[in-house]
């Protein structure tokens, strides 16, 4: 096993990393920011107010973006077991 081969498999893991969360965290960032902007506007410093849509709006991109993000990290292990499978030692 070469070094190319691992630096492979360590961008590889990165790039389905930053796939497989970024709905999720983009969504957690956009609702958090209009809650944010709704506090201020309002003046309502309540924490859960906060907390409670993050969360709802999460659940829901986790069950919008789920179905592909399964299929994105099934893509990624077939990968990793035909790289296992064609390694030499």
């Amino acid at each position: 096993m070469d070094t190319s081969l691992v630096m492979d498999i360590a961008l590889d893991s990165l790039k389905v990393t930053i796939l497989v969360a970024a709905p999720i965290l983009a969504a957690a960032l956009i609702s958090g920011l209009l809650v944010g902007i709704l506090q201020a506007a309002t003046s309502i410093q309540e924490m859960t107010l906060s907390f409670i849509p993050k969360l709802a709006v999460m659940v829901l991109s986790l069950v919008v973006f789920g179905e592909w993000q399964i299929a994105v990290l099934a893509e990624y292990f077939n990968d990793i077991f035909e790289r296992i499978r064609t390694v030499t030692l």
